[in-house]
């Protein structure tokens, strides 16, 4: 059985809201929601948050520490700014044979949504499959995922900033990797930011937050998607933040292949 990995990254510095993976969220930190979610993806066989080794980050290390006592996640150091190489080495240390990717800024991460990126992996035998190749889905459920072999070859071969910063470039443009998308519903759920990256996002899951169910780490992006739509006034609160609120092209439909 093909062991999978699910590796957050995490770290205290951002341009906009600093140290915001620690901040409160409901009755938690935005982290732990992260890495509780995570655990209810079914395909996943092990959790990681990648972690920078430098001081300041010595307090989320410390928070992954503290939700792994009771999640069973792991925590793993490394360069801060070679994130590339920080993915690699900790999918190595956790002998991934497949990885999901999530960011630490995404809350709402829905397990069943992950699931079927990584069921959409296996089913089409490819080298990439993501949910975020066509807008269909809100910003705040990407995921990414991928073979380690694909991985390594990107930590070995990938040069530029851009591709050691954002980890899967690399395999995105590579002509010989198959490529795949789980496109979601479309446009309509598409246009909505449930992503934390400014006060106004904060302010915005704090909110909702307070309307979500408690003590479920399974419920899907259905959930707050019934909230938002049953109050409106919820998505203004980070309407300015919102590229998607113009209009964009892409349409909704099936599992999308492509070679790029």
């Amino acid at each position: 059985m093909t062991r999978t990995a699910v590796i957050v990254q995490a770290r205290m510095a951002s341009t906009r809201l600093p140290g915001k993976v620690l901040l409160p969220l409901g009755s938690t930190t935005v982290l732990d929601h992260v890495l509780t979610r995570c655990t209810a993806i079914s395909e996943a066989d092990i959790i990681c948050c990648a972690v920078p080794d430098t001081k300041d980050c010595d307090p989320v290390a410390d928070e992954v520490k503290r939700i792994g006592k009771r999640t069973g996640a792991c925590v793993f150091r490394g360069s801060e700014s070679d994130v590339l190489d920080r993915y690699y080495r900790a999918a190595k240390d956790v002998r991934a044979e497949r990885v999901l990717r999530v960011t630490s800024d995404c809350p709402l991460i829905d397990p069943a949504v992950c699931d079927g990126v990584l069921q959409l992996l296996s089913d089409r035998n490819a080298d990439y499959a993501a949910n975020n190749m066509l807008a269909g889905w809100p910003h705040g459920l990407d995921c990414e995922a991928f073979d380690f072999e694909w991985l390594e070859r990107a930590a070995n071969e990938a040069g530029t900033p851009f591709e050691r910063e954002h980890v899967t470039p690399y395999i995105l443009t590579h002509e010989a990797a198959l490529k795949v998308n789980l496109d979601g519903p479309g446009n309509t759920i598409a246009v909505h930011r449930w992503t934390l990256d400014t006060p106004a996002d904060l302010e915005f899951m704090r909110a909702l937050f307070e309307r979500l169910p408690a003590g479920d780490a399974a419920w899907s992006y259905k959930v707050p998607l019934a909230i938002v739509e049953a109050e409106p006034g919820l998505s203004e609160l980070n309407a300015a933040d919102n590229t998607r609120l113009q209009s964009f092209g892409n349409k909704p439909g099936g599992a999308e292949e492509c070679r790029t």
